[in-house]
């Protein structure tokens, strides 16, 4: 069973945080493949035509899933990443604040996006990865992740979006 493969890596970043690790889910072709197929199956007839993942562990997981739902994938980066210019969204996340980018021609009018991230937490990525989709123009379809944190409640910054998560940690 891949999430078994999830390691938790107590202090990292700081005191108090809980990394979830999924290094070793992304060395394991089995493993990898069967979370992915978890991820992606509850949008397979979404129409999704891009999805989108912020930097860094996203782009892992959001690239394979873009494979398998034959569509394009839209980088979310950290600021001063990307060359051409860029729509930005700031928030906070359980131990600081970030900023993530998009270029403005990334997503098109209409467009239907599905965002993936390894985890949901206090959901701020997943906000600012929301904002940055409508902002470019594009239709959510809903998020996917790996590992979902029920205790931080990131779900109520999220709305009424379609939330999927493989592994939900009470």
């Amino acid at each position: 069973m891949w999430r078994s493969l999830i390691r938790d890596v107590p202090g990292f970043p700081r005191a108090g945080v809980v990394f979830k690790d999924i290094t070793p889910l992304l060395g394991d072709p089995d493993g990898l493949a069967a979370c992915v197929t978890e991820l992606v199956e509850p949008f397979e007839d979404q129409g999704v035509e891009l999805v989108a993942a912020p930097e860094a562990r996203g782009f892992v997981i959001g690239g394979i899933a873009a494979d398998r739902l034959d569509a394009g994938f839209v980088p979310l980066r950290k600021p001063g990443k990307l060359p051409r210019p860029t729509l930005g969204a700031d928030y906070e996340l359980e131990y600081g604040a970030e900023r993530l980018e998009v270029h403005t021609d990334a997503i098109a009018a209409g467009a239907r996006v599905l965002i993936v991230d390894d985890v949901l937490a206090t959901g701020g990525t997943a906000a600012a990865s929301a904002q940055l989709v409508m902002h470019g123009g594009g239709e959510l379809v809903g998020f996917s992740f790996i590992v979902e944190l029920a205790f931080l409640d990131g779900r109520r910054q999220l709305g009424d979006a379609c939330i999927e998560s493989a592994l939900v940690v009470e």
